[in-house]
Parts: C-alpha cells; structure tokens; sequence
C-alpha cells in the first residue's frame, strides 16, 4: 500500500469527532492491507513506530526534515518501515552521520502532507484520536473478531501488531492461540489514587494493603537460569540489573514471571530518591561500578505465572499465596485483611521508614494487564497527582531566562486530551528549571511573548492541598497548593492521572 494512503486515512481520522466514524475510517483502511503491512500501520495509526524508539532526536528531526517535498507520492508503507529499521540498527563511529543521511533520504522522496505526518510520528505528537481504543475496535470490525479477545491478546503479548495480524489474516481462532510466553513482556496493571486506607477498606472489603514504593517498575521472566528484566514500558533492561538476575535465579521456582519494584536503599535500609535509583537504568557502561556504588533491591509484589501455570485470571490472593510460595523474603511487606486500625498504623510505618505510602488491592480481583485497575489503589501521605505540562511561561526576577510556571493537564479518557488543572511554578529547584527550559523548549509547538506550548509529553508530579471547582479552567477545577514534587520521566502521557480520577477524588 502506499504510505499516502495511510497518511490520508490517518488525517480523515483527525478531521471527525464521532467514534464509530473514527471506527469506520480506520476499517476501510485496515481491509486494505496487505498481510506484511498490517503491523507496520497499526504502529503508525497509534503513533508509534514498529521498532519503537529509531534513535534520532529532536534536532536530528528537525535537521533531518529540512528538505523539499517531492512533488507526487512513490513512498510505500514498506519503505518507511525499512527506513526506520535502518535508523534503529544503526551503531558506532559514524553513526550520528549515517542516521541523518538516511532521513535526510526519507524525506525526500515524502511529498508535503507526508512529511508532516512522518515529523509529527517522530516527535510523538500523532493525536489524531486512532489511538488504540479507537484502534482495537476497529481492528476487530475488519477482522470479524470479539474486541475483548483482541484486547487480552494485545495486553498478554505487548504489542498490538502481530495481535491484529493473527486476527486480520486468520479470524477469531488466532486469538485463541494468544497464551502468556516466558520472555514476553505482559503490559503491567496500573492504579488508581484513592483518599485514604478507610476508604480502600470500605470499597474492597477483602483487601490488602502493601508499602507503596517509590523505585523503578520491573517484569522479571524467568526460565531456569535464564532471566529477563523489562521495565515499565516493556524494555529489556536487564543488563542494568545484574544483582536482581543473580536474586532471582536463586528462587525455588524453575518458571515464573513476577511484577514488583526495584529500588536502591541507603544503608540504613531507607529508600534512596526516585531519581538515584533510575541512575543506575541510565547507565550503560561500567555496570559493575555501578552495582558497587548504588545496590538494587527488588520487591516483588505479584505473581503472573508460576510452574508452567498462568496467574492472571486469579484472584490477588491467589496470586499473593503463589508468590510467597517461590519468593518469601524478596516479596513487599504486606498484611492482609488488616483492620482499620491496623492498615492506618502500617500507612503510618510506611511513611516512617521513607516510602510514599501504601497501596490498597482488592483480594478478589485478578490482574487487569495493560489497564489501570480500580481494584488497585495507590494512597500517599501528600496527596499527588500524575500530570502532564501544557505549557510554560517565562519566569521574572531571579527566574528571568527560565521557564518558569507551568500549565498542567489532566488526560481525559474519553477524548484522548488534556484538560487544563492550573498552573504551578512552586516547588522547583535551580536545576530543575534549568533542565525544564531546556526540556520543553525541545518539544514547543508554538510560542508568544508570555508563553511556551508544548507537546503533552513530560508528565510531572504535583503535590496539593486540595481540589476546589474552579470557573476558570475547562475541566471546573483546580489544584491549591499545587508544587512540583519530581518529572516522571519513566511515564509517558497515556499514563497520566485522568480528569475523571480528579472528579472521583473532590467528589
């Protein structure tokens, strides 16, 4: 097929606001696609690239992209595909040269309406609503296939590509086949933020309550010796971990696959900052050093698969009694159907031995892979929010040459937009705004005398007092108090804390 076609497919998406029409453009496109296709466009539609990150940056982009159109489209969606497969192999001396040539090529042969869809898929701003709700149901009308399955395959396999190939090209029976593998990331399960531990109690009854940690998120596979580390996002990072493998290898449990936290503690047990501990994800030389200097610890707090059985449609008792069985002493100190007085009093020796508090989990539910699951709650001591930055203004006085206060947004689910909260230049050190003026600068999509606008990429932490209705902002609240407490850096904008979960929470 050629990419013009999907290009065009992709803006008719933009240009309509009803979800079944958003549905029946996308259908029209996907019957048309031939079997060796249909991954590389999923990935396009959903504003990504079937190899993830092509190791080119902003500048590169931009760089890269400067060059004429062609006047009439040649390029097929195979050729994009095998353009970014040359970007991300790239390696070595050189390579910074060769990756520019080689965009500099793209781009060139890509007419105008193309060149803007390829810069908008690098710079990760495609927002044209064909993000994968939209996605997945309209895979499973040209497919003939329950979306639901199409769903749980996408969730137990990672990637929705190779799902909507199997149903594409085999129908309903392929879904069938989608099985939990060792040494294939599972999207993990997210929470939602609740109020306090009385109020997990009272909504879960059967509940159990765990110390929220503030580390790195990690999948551990394991086979024999064999073991497999994938972040929050499904990449591979075991080599960053050597002393989480050696833990694990040493387990009584030949298969397994656990979700948990891994964190770096001080001496006297207490947890390092968030941003020590993903120093040692950030390095990729000198490992050994690395593991001197600054320990990992893993928590292991569920269990997917254990002995060649799959855990995920067991309730969380179940899987908490697997895991105790293969981890003992490596699993995050818990108690299970505490009292009130209890789950408060272990909220309160939470905090007091440094972590951020408590998570609250509903016994009876199982794991709700790739989805963040109201049977989960995560229960702070400072009530925080996910958010991700709209925009910045320029700061004044000692803050002038910096962005300085942010607009903060919330994501609204069912539009798949941001929804302004406040604003906020509170909490922010000297190296912070350093870092944020440059960080945002590389992802302005405009400007005025006043005021950077962003893409909604950066999703940063915010503490408040409280949520009060607000007339000025477009979702009826704001933050008081807000303060910036760190840039999540580990999270992307579609993990961000929704509107409808601030609604829940001034309610």
């Amino acid at each position: 097929m050629q990419f013009d076609d999907l290009v065009a497919a992709s803006a008719a998406v933009a240009s309509v606001s009803s979800r079944l029409e958003k549905i029946g453009r996308l259908k029209e496109l996907l019957v048309r696609l031939a079997p060796d296709e249909i991954e590389t466009a999923v990935a396009f539609l959903a504003g990504s690239t079937r190899q993830g990150r092509v190791g080119v940056g902003y500048r590169a982009i931009a760089d890269g992209s400067d060059v004429a159109p062609a006047s009439e489209a040649t390029l097929t969606i195979a050729d994009v595909d095998r353009a970014f497969e040359m970007l991300s192999s790239v390696e070595g001396s050189g390579s910074v040269a060769a990756r520019g040539r080689a965009l500099g090529d793209l781009f060139k042969r890509a007419t105008r309406d193309e060149q803007n869809f390829l810069r908008r898929l690098l710079f990760g701003e495609l927002r044209q609503g064909a993000l994968e709700g939209v996605l997945v149901e309209a895979i499973a009308r040209a497919a003939g296939v329950d979306p639901s399955k199409l769903r749980r395959g996408a969730m137990m396999t990672g990637d929705l590509g190779p799902v909507a190939r199997a149903a594409l090209t085999s129908g309903p029976a392929s879904l069938d086949a989608v099985v939990v593998q060792l040494m294939r990331p599972i999207r993990p399960m997210l929470a939602e933020s609740g109020n306090s531990v009385a109020e997990a109690i009272e909504r879960f009854g059967d509940t159990v309550v765990e110390y929220k940690l503030d580390g790195a998120r990690i999948q551990i596979h394991k086979s024999g010796d064999d073991v497999r580390i994938f972040s929050r996002t499904l990449r591979d990072v075991t080599g960053a971990a050597p002393e989480v493998v050696s833990a694990m290898r040493a387990l009584p449990v030949r298969d397994a696959i656990f979700d948990g936290e891994v964190i770096a503690l001080r001496p006297d047990g207490r947890p390092q900052p968030f941003q020590v501990t993903m120093r040692r994800f950030g390095r990729t030389s000198d490992i050994e050093r690395g593991r001197a200097e600054l320990p990992l610890t893993p928590f292991l707090f569920d269990c997917l698969y254990a002995g060649g059985t799959t855990l995920i449609d067991e309730t969380q008792e179940r899987r908490i009694q697997a895991l105790h069985d293969v981890a003992g002493a490596l699993t995050v100190p818990r108690l299970v159907r505490p009292t009130l007085e209890a789950a408060r009093q272990f909220a309160s020796e939470a905090v007091g031995r440094g972590h951020e508090g408590v998570m609250a989990k509903d016994l009876t539910a199982p794991y709700a892979a790739g989805r963040r699951g109201a049977s989960w709650l995560k229960i702070k001591e400072a009530r925080t929010l996910d958010l991700v930055v709209l925009a910045a203004e320029w700061g004044h006085g000692r803050r002038r040459g910096w962005l300085s206060n942010l607009h903060l947004g919330a994501r609204d689910s069912v539009t798949n937009s941001f929804v302004m909260l406040g604003k906020t230049f509170k909490g922010m050190t000297d190296e912070m705004l350093r870092w944020q003026t440059t960080a945002l600068q590389a992802i302005e999509t405009g400007r005025d005398s006043y005021t950077v606008y962003v893409r909604p990429e950066l999703v940063v932490e915010i503490a408040f007092n409280e949520i009060q209705t607000s007339s000025i902002y477009p979702g009826g609240l704001a933050l008081r108090f807000a303060r910036v407490k760190r840039y999540r850096t580990d999270k992307n904008a579609s993990e961000a804390d929704t509107i409808q979960t601030v609604r829940s929470m001034a309610s």
